[in-house]
């Protein structure tokens, strides 16, 4: 990543890329899948979070996007209540629609920023950040998300996170990132590899996996574990 966090692009920027993009990430096929082993990672998490809390009451889904989460871990547990926050109104006015067809509880949206929106505190059994921590930027955003995170969960709740991850040392990472280049070519050639590279550069600022397994300790996680990781892209929990 070249481009200095201050010429990220901004969260409206962001924004309207994800407004305009709705129909495509409503389809695992098709909007995850520039996200290497998305499919894997949704059926580990949604699977392990019902073994982990499979009397789960509450759940919180960040940048929840259209719903593709939340619905696969209602399927696992029906009847959960589910709050939804994203920046893109769009997506969270399909998520609703799609959550609407399933066994669901509660439904409540929140159409902002997670990093600002009041959420009530030791509430939540569940949290799920899926491609999205990604676009978080220094370290006093990280920590102050992380440390918001387990505020809202309630003693023994399970955050579970899906995402690109970077790599500490120059030489692992650039193997990765290139076994990650012959991925996205394998879909749609240069031209695909090269479009996604391009929008990560200027949008996505990644932690490596340590960073953020360090961080959720830092914060208070008793238990921390990987899922799974392939490439750039890792499935990982940690337990309050």
């Amino acid at each position: 990543m070249k481009t200095p966090l201050n010429k990220k692009s901004t969260v409206n920027k962001i924004k309207e890329r994800f407004d305009n993009d709705v129909e495509r990430f409503s389809n695992l096929e098709t909007g995850q899948q520039a996200v290497v082993d998305a499919p894997i990672m949704l059926e580990l998490i949604s699977e392990l979070a019902a073994s982990v809390k499979p009397d789960a009451k509450n759940m919180l889904d960040i940048g929840s996007g259209a719903g593709t989460n939340t619905i696969s871990i209602l399927r696992q547990i029906p009847g959960i209540n589910c709050d939804l926050v994203d920046i893109s109104l769009p997506m969270l006015e399909k998520a609703k629609k799609r959550i609407s067809l399933e066994q669901a509880g509660e439904l409540r949206i929140f159409h902002t920023d997670f990093r600002y929106v009041a959420l009530p505190l030791s509430h939540y059994d569940l949290i799920v950040a899926a491609a999205v921590l990604h676009h978080l930027r220094d370290n006093a955003d990280w920590e102050n998300c992380f440390h918001k995170i387990y505020g809202l969960l309630k003693a023994g709740g399970a955050f579970f996170i899906s995402d690109m991850v970077h790599h500490q040392h120059s030489a692992i990472h650039k193997a990765m990132w290139d076994r990650y280049g012959e991925h996205l070519k394998s879909l749609g050639g240069p031209s695909y590899r090269d479009k996604v590279f391009e929008y990560i550069e200027i949008e996505d600022s990644p932690r490596s996996l340590t960073y953020q397994l360090e961080l959720m300790k830092k914060v208070g996680f008793t238990t921390v574990d990987v899922l799974h990781k392939n490439s750039c892209f890792a499935a990982f929990v940690g337990i309050k």
